[in-house]
């Protein structure tokens, strides 16, 4: 489903002092958070921005129970989601790429296609001298089923379908990126949004059909929202029109 139709915030130019805004969901949006925080509370004197990562899912679930003021999400609210009482809204806030990624000694330095990683990722393939690669057991290092990154990634690699259940697949029980790459040794793979791997020294990404996620045509591309219950505080108003204008948006675009 497409987001809500969404009111555009207004930049703000004052905040009054003792505002504080909640933010927590996404793992992808980390940096994203925090430069913004960081920007908004040394324009504004006096704010506080709370933020967290613990999925997109779990940061929808907060919104909904009324502990946060903020889901970062970086998959689109879902139809049963739209439909809540509470009225939840979610507008676009950045676009960015998922990145395949192996351990910097992995011995596979080609690409794969698209019909390669979704056969990896549902287990079908589970050596890499099936993709040209050594004769060694490919390890798929998961993510859980709260993150909003494994959501799109079966969307867009899946086309919908399960992830495999083979003994090669371990899902792991927090969402975070630096525990996964952390696991892929030698012969693992995995997946993160691409400004979180980019510059990394211990992991290289895969291209995908020879395209890399700088390309403007990789096919693992994805928007990420920030989502607010219906009607929005004042709060609210003000830390999103910071994060739409174009102040905001070039904060984002420097922090990835």
């Amino acid at each position: 489903p497409s987001p809500s139709e969404v009111t555009a915030f207004t930049p703000p130019t004052t905040v009054p002092q003792g505002t504080t805004v909640k933010i927590d969901g996404s793992t992808s949006l980390v940096l994203v958070n925090q430069a913004l925080k960081n920007g908004f509370e040394q324009q504004f004197a006096g704010v506080q921005v709370l933020t967290n990562a613990q999925g997109s899912s779990n940061g929808i679930n907060a919104l909904l129970a009324g502990s946060i003021d903020i889901a970062a999400t970086s998959r689109p609210l879902t139809a049963q989601e739209q439909e809540q009482e509470q009225g939840l809204v979610a507008i676009p806030i950045t676009k960015d790429a998922i990145a395949l990624v192996v351990g910097v000694n992995n011995k596979f330095r080609k690409s794969l296609t698209s019909a390669q990683v979704k056969s990896i990722f549902q287990g079908a393939i589970q050596n890499w001298s099936e993709v040209g690669g050594a004769s060694e057991t490919i390890r798929v290092i998961n993510r859980p089923s709260v993150s909003g990154t494994r959501k799109i990634f079966t969307q867009l690699v899946l086309s919908s379908e399960d992830f495999g259940n083979t003994p090669n697949i371990t899902t792991m029980d927090r969402d975070a990126t630096t525990p996964m790459l952390q696991k892929l040794g030698s012969n693992g793979i995995g997946y993160a949004t691409y400004t979180q791997v980019a510059n990394q020294q211990t992991v290289r990404t895969v291209p995908i059909d020879g395209l890399t996620p700088e390309a403007a045509n990789y096919p693992y591309q994805r928007t990420s929202y920030y989502a607010y219950k219906n009607p929005p505080s004042e709060a609210v108003k003000a830390f999103l029109g910071y994060a739409t204008s174009p102040n905001g948006q070039q904060i984002i675009e420097d922090s990835q």
